[in-house]
């Protein structure tokens, strides 16, 4: 399989649609608590245990990512994104087998082993040439992209929960959905093998599109020796912690607020409220890595870090006394976890150039595995504490919060860390000509 080089005529917008049919699919784990009650009823599971599909794969996603993410970028995004169909829609197939005849560990090993490593391939698959065919408007390009992994949640939430009306919510019913999530899915994805196209080599891209590879170009290799790479992995890692110790809790999050008040929230209320986050997840994608090509990079999270920091603060102050500041304050805060998730490949374009941007930041992904474990542990075991002592409503998360400003100020101070890579990091000019006219060139 040769990386497909776009004809002279071929339009730059048509890169971003086949990016976000990949990134929508696989943006389906975010919807996987649709089965949780499900699975725990047919197949008598406890919570712990109808979560491990979807932790494994998050965990799979930060490691594929991480150690797939130089075969990314010499394969080329066609590769990357077949291996990314093949195995997140083998993933629901074998769940669906597990389902069907009862055994949760193929469940386990389908849905969150082999489908994990198509999230991971297939979320950084179309990071390093949307960078190429936009290097005059990156954080633009890759937040529609990665808006899509925020978004897909809002697409299969309710696709999944009318499957399991339509077909039952037995083993039989949820084997039926897996099946068909598995190949509906890899039709859609199929559509962005298709149209997916690298862009022709310097000085042969065709008119109104910048070349790509202008700049200090840095390995993956020496990218991870450079004091900037672990500057920025602290940033991300801080920010998802605070934004993703909100989404985990959400609903019960809400409801402990306002408990002691006139005014208790209702559970469809507090759905609701996970609805809207959902929602402002998604658009912060889009939009604060859209303002960071006008701002740039430091500048938007010293935004997301910074006034991070501010939300919690008056939420952790005043967020029990008024609905729309919490509500407001919260929304805020998840605009700047997604638009981190979405800003952060522009920044390191920026840095380290577009030469192998796509395998850095598959190794800073490892962020996110992390942060994935740290939020919700800090929400949670911070929260059970306090109830253990006595406490309630918003009493149960004011600690939590306070180490969540902390938090965050140690990304602010990581961020304000980061300068130009030294030109010693920096690879040779006639080796970047090379390498870029080989990744169009050479079959796979």
């Amino acid at each position: 399989m040769k990386p497909p080089v776009a004809p002279p005529d071929w339009s730059r917008w048509l890169v971003p649609p086949a990016a976000l049919s990949v990134h929508l699919s696989i943006g389906q784990a975010y919807a996987w608590s649709v089965f949780k009650p499900p699975l725990e009823s047919a197949l008598h599971l406890s919570g712990t245990q109808s979560a491990l599909p979807f932790q494994l794969g998050i965990v799979m996603l930060g490691l594929s990512a991480a150690f797939g993410g130089t075969f990314v970028e010499r394969n080329g995004p066609r590769w990357a994104m077949t291996v990314a169909l093949v195995c997140f829609s083998s993933g629901f197939l074998i769940a669906a087998l597990g389902a069907a005849t009862g055994q949760y560990w193929l469940i386990v090993f389908g849905y969150g082993f082999v489908g994990g490593i198509g999230l991971g391939i297939g979320y950084i698959s179309p990071v390093s040439t949307l960078i190429k065919w936009f290097p005059d408007r990156p954080g633009m390009a890759t937040g529609i992209a990665i808006m899509g992994f925020g978004g897909g949640a809002l697409i299969a939430s309710p696709w999944s929960a009318r499957m399991l009306d339509a077909f039952g919510a037995d083993a039989d019913g949820i084997a039926l959905a897996f099946l068909v999530h598995g190949l509906t899915y890899a039709v859609f994805m199929a559509l962005g093998v298709l149209l997916v196209r690298v862009p022709r080599t310097e000085g042969a891209r065709g008119p109104g599109v910048p070349g790509a590879l202008e700049g200090p170009q840095v390995s993956a290799r020496q990218a991870v020796r450079t004091p900037q790479f672990w500057c920025l992995w602290v940033v991300l890692c801080m920010n998802v912690t605070a934004g993703i110790g909100i989404l985990e809790k959400a609903a019960p999050m809400i409801t402990d607020f306002f408990a002691d008040t006139a005014t208790p929230v209702s559970v469809s209320a507090a759905a609701g409220f996970v609805a809207l986050l959902s929602a402002a997840n998604m658009a912060g994608r889009i939009g604060w890595s859209s303002a960071s090509d006008l701002i740039g990079r430091k500048n938007v999270y010293r935004v997301y870090l910074g006034a991070g920091a501010l939300m919690y603060l008056l939420i952790a102050r005043f967020g029990d006394t008024s609905k729309p500041l919490f509500i407001c304050c919260t929304l805020v805060i998840l605009s700047f976890y997604g638009g981190g998730f979405a800003t952060v490949p522009a920044y390191l374009k920026d840095l380290f150039g577009t030469y192998q941007v796509g395998a850095i930041h598959g190794r800073l992904l490892t962020a996110w595995s992390t942060a994935g474990v740290l939020g919700p542990l800090i929400v949670n075991r911070v929260a059970d504490h306090q109830e253990a002592a006595g406490r309630h409503g918003s009493g149960l998360y004011g600690l939590s919060f306070a180490i969540m400003i902390g938090l965050l100020l140690v990304g602010f101070v990581a961020n304000e860390l980061v300068r130009p890579v030294h030109p010693r990091h920096h690879i040779p000019a006639p080796r970047e000509a090379d390498d870029d006219h080989a990744a169009a060139h050479t079959p796979t």
